[in-house]
């Protein structure tokens, strides 16, 4: 446990550096972050300082400021990963409010378009994205395990084990763990 402890917090300061250092390179004051992507000010400082840990929300409207996929924002910058990623190589990110989890199982790299992500959201847990991170993002979801509601644009999907649905986004989405049991996906981004 204390090594996990560690392993997050070690991965939070990484984030709040890689937040901090997107936002430099762009030469955008907090100020100008916190217009384009709705997350305030203050928030932003305590996120780049490593005071607190991004919710799947709030990272959500980050990456769509900076026109990124959530996985793309989180990743480290690589230019050629491995062929064959192992699953203890495969990066996890857990989210502090809700305990969504989201494994990249094939990390996102410039020379592919393609990630694979495989997510848990709690039951009863839910996530609300009002910007896409790129307009038009091809999405392919495929539950595995328990029942998901998707609001994609206003339009809802309900999905049992099994189901898979195939969306592009161009607006706001929410995904909610119906029922019981956590709702297990796997989520290709193109």
């Amino acid at each position: 446990m204390e090594q996990e402890a560690l392993t997050r917090e070690v991965a939070d300061l990484r984030l709040a550096e890689r937040l901090r250092n997107l936002r430099q390179a762009r030469r955008w004051s907090l100020d100008e972050l916190s217009a384009l992507s709705g997350v305030s000010r203050a928030s932003l400082s305590r996120i780049e300082n490593g005071d607190v840990s991004p919710t799947a929300s709030v990272l959500g409207r980050l990456a769509g400021a900076h026109g990124l996929t959530f996985s793309r924002l989180i990743a480290e910058l690589e230019s050629d990963g491995p062929a064959l990623v192992a699953r203890a190589d495969q990066r996890e990110w857990v989210d502090p409010a809700t305990g969504f989890r989201r494994r990249s199982v094939s990390p996102p790299s410039p020379d592919f378009d393609c990630e694979l992500l495989q997510c848990e959201l709690p039951a009863g847990a839910l996530i609300d994205y009002p910007l896409p991170p790129r307009p038009g993002l091809e999405h392919h979801l495929y539950l595995q395990e328990g029942a998901l509601e998707l609001t994609i644009d206003r339009s809802v999907h309900r999905l049992s084990a099994g189901d898979c649905v195939r969306y592009k986004l161009f607006g706001a989405s929410r995904f909610r763990a119906v029922g019981r049991r956590p709702a297990r996906y796997v989520l290709a981004l193109r």
